[in-house]
């Protein structure tokens, strides 16, 4: 390890002038270190070499390629989880091991195909999650805001929704006779999980009390009625939103003095009790509110299992109270084993979705940590299953404005500074940016010197180009990592919708089945042209 020594009069002496320097000697530092930051393996040519032949011969082994049913299929969808953001989830989980963290592996890297999808709405360059949910869940492109119905309805408009609706790939793998289920670390009405089960025309009517009246008197359903009554055998439904399943005021069991997280709805329902009432006799339906109650679960005895564990969206990973509420990695766990008892197999909807939240407050530490938490779920999914069976894709909705750079130095901590100044400004900057929000700050004229501040604090907001009270989507493609049955038909660049009809041929679910009767039916049909002419050659 580099060490510098500063002489210790001149820190007494101008501690001002020193917090000047700091940067000068960020910069000095790295410098002097910068040949003992690569590991000595990697200064022997053959280390490169090999590891390079190694990737070949994983490479030609992919060219058998598994063509089984998907038994199985899981979707994991990382809210906001854009390239930028994938690396930099990869750098830290390398250094939370104590490691560099560039030649690390998220467990998503691990998976052999890799393609790359078009998030775009219909009506909108830049994306929002709701018509992006449309996409990859239902396989038809929408408009910005609205989920589970086609192009032709619009936003806030519930008079167009009648007609326009469209099914989700939760919809036919429930439709085959597989278990269904849906964990999230939102609220379980929030955009990305409401529209594998709801059709609406705007992705904010939680419950009955966030619609208009006009909407109200057109007939549509807010989205927690719908999660009750529009699939009422979804066998799994896991996350947050407990307020908008209970009449307006009615207090929280968790924060019982709380007025923010009181019921919301109009109606007077409590929905967690009508999502109890309607399962069929003899059936367990279980609902808990707490980690303790999830995990002491008998899952055997469970046929049907709602947690709803804050009052809106679970907390972040890094502020989460270990007691009461679950990770997203044991929510996880718990789904797959329930899932796994039918016979038939199960498709899981997995999202980690506070990654899009964190970067929304400019909070990049919150959402890359949220990052590395659903890539422990996906390395625990892929532990509980096998690729044989299983398909299971990782992908994004949208990215964000969201960038880390600098020209920073090997093992750079992913939350620390560019180890230069602005030679415009003259003070330091963090690696991480973000091209707008609210970390833009101007301290007396000028932009705010972050070594003033604790930018390595978990609710530092990195500073923005342009100042927003929220930062928003970025609109480049999102990556779509894929393993197990039919995984290399995700291979280029595609349309985001075209994910579940990929999804569905590996399952032999929805519309296109054709290919799974052909596979069924007996090969010996298709010898027999080339057994006669092997008779008459032999005659």
């Amino acid at each position: 390890m580099c060490v510098t020594h500063p002489h210790p009069r001149s820190l007494l002496a101008a501690p001002t002038q020193c917090r000047r320097m700091k940067p000068l000697l960020v910069l000095l530092l790295a410098q002097l270190c910068s040949a003992s930051l690569v590991p000595e393996r990697e200064k022997d040519p053959e280390y490169w070499r090999r590891q390079a032949q190694e990737t070949l011969q994983n490479a030609l082994r992919l060219q058998r390629l598994n063509q089984n049913v998907a038994k199985n299929l899981i979707l994991f969808l990382g809210d906001g989880m854009g390239v930028s953001t994938v690396t930099a989830a990869r750098i830290l989980k390398g250094q939370l091991q104590h490691g560099q963290g560039e030649e690390s592996l998220l467990e998503m890297d691990k998976f052999p195909f890799v393609a790359l999808a078009k998030t775009y709405n219909t009506n909108a360059q830049v994306p929002d999650s709701a018509g992006t949910a449309t996409a990859y869940l239902c396989g038809v492109k929408a408009n910005e805001g609205t989920l589970g119905v086609s192009a032709g309805v619009t936003r806030d408009r519930c008079n167009t929704t009648k007609g326009q609706e469209v099914t989700s790939i939760l919809r036919w793998a429930k439709d085959a006779g597989k278990a269904v289920g849906i964990v999230t670390t939102t609220r379980v009405t929030h955009a990305t999980p409401s529209a594998a089960y709801a059709h609406s025309a705007n992705r904010d009517w939680y419950s009955d009390g966030e619609m208009p009246p006009d909407a109200l008197e057109g007939g549509c359903k807010d989205i927690a009625r719908q999660l009750v009554e529009n699939i009422p055998d979804i066998e799994v439904i896991l996350g947050g939103g407990r307020k908008y399943m209970y009449p307006k005021n009615v207090s929280d069991v968790e924060y019982p003095q709380e007025e923010k997280h009181r019921g919301t709805r109009l109606d007077h329902r409590n929905l967690v009790q009508a999502w109890q009432d309607a399962k069929p006799r003899g059936k367990v339906a279980e609902y808990v509110w707490h980690r303790r109650g999830l995990l002491a679960l008998n899952l055997s005895r469970v046929d049907f299992l709602l947690g709803l564990f804050e009052p809106g969206d679970m907390v972040y990973e890094l502020d989460r109270n270990n007691e009461t509420d679950p990770s997203l990695s044991e929510m996880v766990s718990v789904a797959i084993r329930m899932l796994q008892k039918n016979p038939r197999g199960f498709f899981l909807l997995v999202e980690g979705g506070r990654i899009d939240h964190g970067h929304h407050e400019g909070k990049a530490k919150q959402a890359l940590h949220e990052a590395v938490e659903l890539d422990r779920a996906i390395g625990l999914a892929t532990r509980l299953t096998s690729t044989q069976d299983t398909l299971s894709v990782v992908t994004a909705d949208h990215s964000h404005v969201f960038t880390f750079g600098g020209y920073t130095p090997r093992g750079n901590p992913i939350f620390g500074l560019a180890p230069m100044q602005s030679d415009v400004d003259r003070k330091p900057f963090t690696s991480i940016l973000y091209g707008n929000g609210p970390g833009y700050k101007i301290v007396a004229g000028e932009r705010e010197n972050v070594s003033a501040v604790d930018f390595a604090h978990a609710d530092y907001q990195a500073q923005s180009a342009v100042p927003l009270r929220q930062e928003t989507h970025g609109g480049e493609d999102v990556a779509v990592f894929a393993r197990g049955p039919m995984a290399h038909l995700l291979h280029g660049v595609h349309e985001q919708n075209y994910i579940p009809h990929a999804m569905a041929y590996a399952a032999c679910i929805g519309s296109n089945r054709g290919h799974c009767n052909a596979a069924a039916r007996p090969a010996t049909p298709l010898l027999l042209p080339f057994l006669s002419l092997l008779l008459l050659l032999l005659c």
